[in-house]
């Protein structure tokens, strides 16, 4: 085995997806490199891989103290493989800073290809894969949320997004006011027994997922604007709304805007305001 940092995917819920390329090379490897040692070890032990050998911790408090050790470990001759908890290592995981330094110093760097939940999801769900745009963990704040969100909508992409089990109802109600009537999935517990893809707009997912509270990790997406959407900049929202709120009252206009444009609901319902004041 070359010296060198290997870059190892492990699997993301079913064992048998760990490759035999990936196996040979961390029972190969001198050093481990991974976030938490006991995952890793209780993974490499379910895997019939030998722990006989270093473990070291790499995440986002310690990675440029750790980085340079282990590039220093290479130098002497030794292989040093780097594992996340599980799927890719770099993806929303600590080591970018590993590879920039490894770059920076010569020193070789390979990667042994697996699972990606982003990856597996997007095959999943149905929704445009020719251009995508991969965000991370959402934000647990509403403030934050919608932020993240109003900065993404017009992006020409489906977007993808990992979630978790007990934030996912609140993450679809603001989804629902930012992008409308868009086409959603939601993909959970891939590769495992309950793997389960929901699709739909905001409030079918929301229903879904009320008469049955899902449980683990989730990726979520939303597919890019559709024309409609796009030519909606080219109005004039006051006079779309000015028109609404002439036979319907201020909620209800704001509601209609809302849905069939996918405008986000208190920028609208701001607009109905100054026409209501400018009105009387």
């Amino acid at each position: 085995m070359k010296t060198g940092l290997y870059i190892v995917a492990t699997p993301i819920g079913n064992l048998q997806d760990m490759s035999p390329r990936g196996i040979e090379t961390l029972n190969a490897a001198d050093i481990i490199a991974c976030e938490d040692t006991r995952i890793t070890k209780k993974l490499f032990s379910l895997l019939g891989i030998s722990i006989k050998k270093k473990f070291i911790t790499l995440h986002d408090h310690n990675e440029d103290q750790h980085a340079q050790m282990l590039i220093e470990a290479v130098k002497d001759g030794l292989s040093v493989a780097l594992v996340s908890d599980a799927g890719s290592p770099l993806i929303s995981d600590p080591g970018y800073k590993l590879i920039r330094a490894c770059r920076a110093e010569g020193v070789n760097v390979y990667t042994i290809p697996g699972c990606c939940a982003l990856i597996c999801a997007l095959q999943l769900s149905g929704l445009p894969t020719n251009r995508f745009m991969f965000a991370g963990f959402i934000p647990n704040k509403d403030k934050a949320r919608r932020e993240l969100f109003d900065g993404l909508k017009n992006l020409e992409a489906t977007l993808v997004f990992y979630e978790t089990a007990p934030r996912i109802l609140k993450t679809l109600a603001v989804a629902q006011e930012v992008f409308g009537l868009r086409e959603m999935a939601v993909v959970r517990e891939i590769s495992k027994i309950y793997e389960q893809t929901v699709t739909g707009n905001a409030a079918e997912i929301i229903e879904k997922f009320s008469a049955q509270e899902p449980k683990g990790e989730m990726v979520f997406m939303v597919a890019p604007p559709q024309e409609d959407e796009k030519e909606v900049a080219e109005f004039d929202v006051l006079s779309i709304l000015q028109s609404k709120m002439d036979s319907l009252p201020l909620k209800t206009a704001v509601k209609e805007v809302v849905s069939q444009y996918g405008l986000n609901k208190n920028e609208v319902y701001t607009l109905a305001l100054q026409i209501k004041n400018q009105n009387q």
